[in-house]
């Protein structure tokens, strides 16, 4: 099996176990992740936090976002034809559906407009306790990522976290990843 079957394998067994979690338990399980994460260090005395609005099944943010805009500088990803670019956010009134119906700053600032980062916090489909990461298959995060010199956490559920997962060369190991019930550092 190729490493692409082996990934396409891999994304179909996490689609089944999201599937198999109510949307309450996986919001519930998403308040303990983002619990987690508002200890570390590196999310505490981070002044701009590039994260995600998330889509179903992934560890729902919206709320997270609304208790951290206007103490943190957020910044969410747009989607620029084969890229993300990384916007301001500048609260819930400010989103539209952008590509893939995710949510989108409105706000049109420049690359120049946006703050120096200090910390950028990932979605995947599964990660690995090496920090490896599984993304969709479009390597979107992947090319953000090899441009980015900053900390990256991977962000995700318990039931996403294996022992190990298929890798390219282009895969961005994360410097962290947090779940429900663990913070995994390298």
């Amino acid at each position: 099996m190729t490493i692409n079957e082996q990934k396409q394998a891999l994304r179909k067994q996490v689609a089944a176990l999201k599937r198999a979690h109510t949307p309450e338990a996986l919001e519930a399980l998403s308040a303990e992740a983002l619990a987690r994460l508002e200890t570390l260090d590196a999310f505490q005395s981070a002044a701009c936090v590039a994260l995600y609005h998330a889509l179903p099944g992934e560890v729902q943010t919206a709320e997270f976002l609304g208790r951290w805009y206007g103490r943190k500088q957020l910044l969410l990803p747009i989607v620029q034809g084969d890229d993300l670019v990384l916007r301001p956010y500048a609260g819930p009134d400010s989103l539209h559906k952008g590509a893939y119906d995710i949510w989108e700053p409105s706000v049109d600032a420049s690359a120049s407009d946006v703050p120096r980062t200090d910390l950028i916090i990932v979605p995947g489909i599964a990660f690995d306790r090496q920090l490896n990461r599984l993304g969709r298959g479009r390597g979107y995060y992947d090319r953000l990522l090899s441009d980015l010199t900053l900390p990256c956490i991977g962000l995700a559920f318990a039931f996403q976290l294996f022992d190990h997962i298929p890798v390219d060369a282009h895969d961005r190991r994360m410097t962290a990843v947090v779940t429900d019930t663990e913070v995994i550092r390298g």
